[in-house]
């Protein structure tokens, strides 16, 4: 695995770029993740003390782990991020053995009537109007990946993301499944004709 350490605003010495090169590989051999490579960096704020710790593993089948961590010193700050990456993959290691052992997933269950109801605020909690053309903040370039609705919300929380697009590989249409506010697990498909 290619694990590349770097620093910002700060410099990573050779002992803190070996400790997380040895860890992270490791990590990678105790859950035969079959990580391609890693990134580490390591940066500190100008106005505190405080270093953070920011691990991006890139796993086979477009699967990408993130873990960040923020602490006074640089080596708990990366344990703390690497502790979280272990349980990412964890869970991600538990889901292929469950999927592999099922018979069935939810992908293979037809919703055709799912419903959606959507109840409106009172006045007093509604915000106020949106402008026409609100500012876009970031633009990211992404890979759409074809996969099945469970390795979809699988690709969700290994991605700590809120919102996934991806090519239903059942309908061959888009679809998307996104993290609602109490927690659970939204799914949009497009109407079939």
């Amino acid at each position: 695995m290619d694990v590349r350490v770097s620093g910002h605003q700060v410099d990573v010495g050779e002992a803190l770029r070996g400790h997380a090169a040895r860890r992270l590989q490791a990590t990678n051999d105790k859950y035969d993740a079959r990580a391609i490579s890693s990134t580490v960096t390591f940066g500190k704020g100008p106005h505190d003390h405080r270093f953070d710790c920011e691990i991006i593993l890139y796993a086979p089948n477009s699967v990408v782990l993130k873990g960040s961590s923020r602490g006074v010193e640089a080596q708990p700050a990366f344990e703390d991020a690497l502790n979280k990456i272990e349980k990412q993959m964890r869970r991600y290691m538990r889901r292929l053995r469950n999927r592999n052992g099922q018979a069935a997933s939810i992908a293979d269950v037809a919703f055709d009537n799912a419903g959606y109801t959507v109840f409106s605020l009172p006045e007093a909690e509604q915000e106020e109007e949106a402008p026409d053309n609100p500012p876009i903040v970031a633009e990211t370039r992404v890979d759409v990946p074809d996969a099945s609705v469970s390795d979809a919300v699988m690709m969700l929380d290994l991605r700590n993301t809120n919102a996934l697009l991806f090519k239903n590989s059942a309908t061959g249409t888009f679809n998307m499944v996104y993290r609602r506010g109490d927690g659970t697990i939204g799914w949009v498909e497009p109407q079939r004709v």
